[in-house]
Formats: structure tokens, C-alpha cells, sequence
């Protein structure tokens, strides 16, 4: 038996959405997947500070997962990308706000360059919806 999900697409209005052919995030089913998604304002601004970048990222991501149904509980993987191994720990922080009960599968690496040179982190996170019974991590009840 196969099953046939809808798919629905999520724009941010991001400028580079509809040149280079993405969503910002799309949902099937059940899953929601958030693309890379980067710290720019509205009006096109980028903090230098690589914490207050991080949370751009992560409110910007969290205004998709919304849009889709799905919320910061739901998260299941993200995935960080630096320019500096030196921003881990005020990305982390960032992070850690938002994720610290869901305890998504996370992975942070450092690559040589973004797409903007201002741009310290870049961000994606999957999610799926009904998962955010959170658990304790210390007795491993709900």
C-alpha cells in the first residue's frame, strides 16, 4: 500500500526563494523540513554578534514550523553551520533556549565560507509534528 502525503510549501519572502528555485520550509505529512536558513532582517540588515545571528536563524525557522503546524517541540534534527569554531558557544546558547526540554539530534560544523560574507551561522531543522511529548531525560518518563 502506498501512501500519497500532501505537500505544501512555506515562503519566508526570503529574496532568494524564487531565483534559485526553494521554500523555506516544506511539509509532507507529518515531517516539516526548514532549509538553511540565515540571519538577515527584513530590511536586509545582519547583526555582527554570531548569538543574536543565531537567533534570527531560530526565529525565523520558528515562524516556518508555525506556519506548517509544527512548533520548537516537534524538532527533531537541527544542524548549525559556523564560519568560526570560536561562535560554538554563543550559537549553542542560542540554540539551547529554544531546544533545552526537545533535545533535537544536532550537528555543528564549521565550513569555510556562507553565501554573505556578514553571515557568522546558517541553520536548518526538521521537525515532526506530534512528536513533542517531551521526555526527562533523567528518569525517561513523559
Amino acid at each position: 500500500m502506498t501512501h500519497h502525503h500532501e505537500r505544501r510549501s512555506i515562503s519566508s519572502g526570503s529574496p532568494y526563494e524564487t531565483p534559485i528555485g526553494f521554500s523555506r520550509a516544506v511539509r509532507i505529512g507529518d515531517r516539516v523540513l526548514v532549509a538553511g536558513t540565515a540571519p538577515v532582517w527584513p530590511d536586509g540588515t545582519v547583526d555582527p554578534d554570531p548569538e543574536v545571528q543565531a537567533e534570527r536563524c531560530l526565529e525565523i525557522i520558528l515562524a516556518a514550523l508555525a506556519e506548517a503546524g509544527a512548533g520548537a517541540d516537534d524538532v527533531v534534527r537541527t544542524r548549525m553551520f559556523l564560519v568560526d569554531p570560536a561562535d560554538a558557544e554563543p550559537v549553542g546558547r542560542a540554540h539551547g533556549r529554544h531546544f533545552h526540554a526537545v533535545r533535537p539530534a544536532a550537528t555543528m560544523v564549521v565550513v569555510s565560507r556562507l553565501l554573505d560574507a556578514r553571515w557568522k551561522v546558517e541553520v536548518e531543522a526538521e521537525a515532526v509534528i506530534g512528536s513533542g511529548a517531551v521526555v526527562d531525560h533523567e528518569t525517561g518518563s513523559r
